[in-house]
């Protein structure tokens, strides 16, 4: 019976090495074959791919298993959600078109199995990180879009794909580190949702930490963690909501 709801976030799939990547996206093909046998919807909450760009013409090279597993789920009737994150926010039309994805670029609010959830990846979310921000809003604008779509491919995406393994290497292992209940900044942007609206769950990606904290006696905010270090990933069944963890057999 498909009564399972998924949310999966940060494989940032194409990094650190192609060697390394493939590795891990034959492992998460592998937990999407599993939890095809009960899934009614998967929500890939942001990140999935470490750069991606589509020209009108060419998107980047890899990622066969994944857009060909998620198509086949897909076509089966399981509904795919996909969240842009900081480091795929230029997907556009491409992968709603090939594999019927439903696409976010902000947090949604939702009603499932009786529980309100607010989902989003979480980059550029909460106080501070005001640079970030600021970059976000340049990448989003339709003209600077424009502007790097001028690029050949083979610069454009060789650019970004450098940029992106230098972000990386700059930040280290702060995305992963806990800061304390009253210190994470996507349960302080929760708390300040719930002052307007109430929500059960807030999930988010972003963190790289799989993290359950409870911002009051109702709602609880969930940080899905990565498929990098925890192979983390929610389910929601039955109207609860848990942080799971992915054995390979």
């Amino acid at each position: 019976m498909k009564d399972k709801i998924y949310f999966a976030s940060d494989f940032h799939l194409g990094a650190p090495t192609y060697e390394k990547s493939l590795i891990r996206e034959k492992l998460i093909v592998q937990w999407l074959n599993e939890i095809s046998a009960d899934a009614s919807e998967i929500f890939l909450v942001g990140d999935i791919f470490d750069f991606w760009f589509e020209y009108k013409q060419a998107i980047p090279k890899g990622f066969t298993r994944i857009l060909g597993k998620l198509a086949e789920l897909s076509d089966s009737g399981i509904k795919i959600h996909l969240f842009t994150g900081n480091h795929d926010m230029w997907i556009f039309d491409y992968l709603p078109h090939e594999i019927n994805a439903i696409l976010y670029r902000e947090p949604i609010s939702i009603r499932r199995q009786g529980l309100d959830l607010y989902i989003g990846h979480g980059d550029g979310l909460g106080p501070g990180d005001y640079g970030y921000k600021f970059i976000k809003r340049v990448f989003s604008n339709k003209l600077c879009q424009w502007m790097f779509a001028r690029l050949h491919p083979n610069f454009g995406i060789g650019l970004a794909n450098y940029l992106s393994r230098s972000s990386r290497a700059k930040t280290g292992d702060s995305e992963s580190s806990s800061l304390g209940d009253n210190e994470e900044w996507l349960a302080l942007y929760s708390k300040e949702i719930l002052k307007v609206k109430h929500y059960d769950i807030f999930i988010f990606g972003h963190r790289h930490l799989p993290l359950e904290i409870a911002l009051n006696e109702k709602s609880t905010y969930f940080n899905l963690g990565d498929w990098i270090n925890y192979y983390s990933y929610g389910e929601l069944h039955d109207g609860e909501f848990h942080l799971k963890y992915y054995n390979e057999s």
